[in-house]
């Protein structure tokens, strides 16, 4: 299991929206922040498997000093998101 960190954000009248530093344009929201997270966790899996079906790498997580240490992160809060790796398929011989 492999853990990501996200970016939380809460604006006033708004839902709550999650972001990847990791995986640009892998974004969700959540009325909740239960529900965010859980969206997180799905959102995340599936930017992954498309990567993967793809053939595009995939980035090791980021540390979280360099993840806070972006201005653009500034005013969000770290959200710690865990991605299990779905088993490969074997090819028929």
């Amino acid at each position: 299991m492999t853990t990501y960190i996200a970016i939380l954000r809460k604006e006033p009248d708004s839902d709550f929206g999650v972001m990847f530093p990791d995986f640009p344009g892998c974004i969700t929201v959540g009325e909740t922040l239960q529900q965010a997270h859980e969206r997180a966790v799905e959102a995340l899996a599936f930017h992954i498997e498309g990567m993967r079906e793809d053939g595009e790498p995939i980035p090791d997580p980021s540390a979280l000093d360099a993840v806070l240490g972006d201005p653009e992160h500034r005013g969000g809060v770290p959200l710690l998101v865990q991605y299990a790796a779905a088993p490969r398929e074997r090819k028929a011989s």
